[in-house]
């Protein structure tokens, strides 16, 4: 199973207009007045997403390698000691920036900045509205620009002429900014990424029907609707763990405990290094009267990396106290 990353949202970028090339003169006779401007079509790319958004990451990783490109994304979840070096190295030595933004992608990030000259690309899938209300007020800050950009949308319908439509126009675009050769590190973690990312499976459609699924789960407002949703993610893919983590919120929501609890072990059991999971059972053990199982639950969650308002267990007996998390 795959570990939370560290960051698991797009990385907010602020560009510099590059200095126009350098220009080659021949000193022969013939050429001596002509200028060839230095232009390159680079095909290498990075793609920033969330990690419950990896089957569209998939894909799109499995299509432009299909099709000659050199990507990198962090499939497998770079260690924590190594994660910034590794991911900067290798976004500086890419030329395509691919931000892949999803009605949930931009939940919980902390917006940390970049210096780049990268031709940036922000993938709008999953009903990604720059003008909804809710994403709107979720980009601030250093996320602000990314509304400058020229986004593309990709609907699961058609992601084959996306992807197309991506190749031909999004990404065959002269680079005028120097490329930083990656460090060694960085290097050893592209190719491991790379490694790990082609013996996945093949995406089918079915997976981003899911993921689609998914999405409106959570952008949903209505209880019954989001049950709904999620539910038919997890038919779609039974291995979904964030579909059952996002679902037992809503049966805690509606006062199902029971329901909850299932849900919360499914994802637990799909995913054992999910602290969010772990969080969210300690919630529901502790309304269900199971203090001590609730502690080791809470206990578990921290030491997998989450980060509650407070290192002790909050007993409650009533609804005063934290809420479960979604993914």
């Amino acid at each position: 199973m795959m570990r939370e990353r560290r960051v698991d949202c797009p990385i907010a970028v602020r560009t510099h207009r590059a200095p126009r090339p350098l220009f080659l003169v021949s000193s022969s006779s013939v050429l001596s007045d002509t200028i060839l401007k230095m232009e390159r079509i680079e095909k290498t790319v990075f793609i920033s997403y969330r990690r419950t958004n990896i089957p569209w990451a998939l894909a799109i990783f499995q299509n432009l390698t299909q099709h000659g490109y050199d990507v990198f994304f962090d499939y497998n979840g770079i260690a924590r000691g190594d994660f910034e070096r590794a991911i900067l190295g290798n976004i500086t030595a890419r030329a395509h920036f691919l931000v892949l933004l999803t009605p949930s992608a931009l939940e919980r990030c902390g917006e940390p900045a970049l210096e780049s000259r990268r031709n940036i690309v922000p993938l709008m899938l999953e009903g990604f509205d720059f003008g909804s209300p809710t994403i709107a007020s979720q980009l601030t800050g250093t996320l602000s620009p990314l509304k400058a950009y020229n986004a593309l949308n990709i609907p699961s319908d058609y992601f084959e002429e996306g992807m197309v439509r991506l190749r031909s126009k999004y990404l065959s675009v002269p680079l005028d900014s120097v490329l930083h050769p990656a460090s060694l590190s960085a290097r050893q973690a592209a190719t491991e990424q790379k490694a790990a990312a082609a013996s996945a499976p093949a995406v089918v459609e079915v997976e981003l029907t899911a993921q689609q699924w998914f999405e409106r789960g959570y952008a949903a407002k209505d209880l019954d609707e989001k049950l709904r949703f999620y539910t038919n993610a997890i038919r779609l893919k039974p291995d979904y763990a964030e579909a059952f983590n996002n679902r037992g919120f809503v049966r805690y929501g509606k006062g199902d405990l029971e329901g909850a609890l299932q849900d919360f072990e499914e994802a637990i059991r799909l995913k054992p290094d999910y602290a969010r999971a772990f969080y969210n059972r300690s919630l529901a053990r502790s309304d269900k009267g199971d203090q001590e199982g609730a502690a080791r639950d809470f206990a578990e969650a921290v030491r997998l990396g989450y980060k509650p308002k407070s290192q002790r267990w909050p007993c409650r007996s009533n609804e005063s106290g934290p809420h479960p998390r979604y993914t």
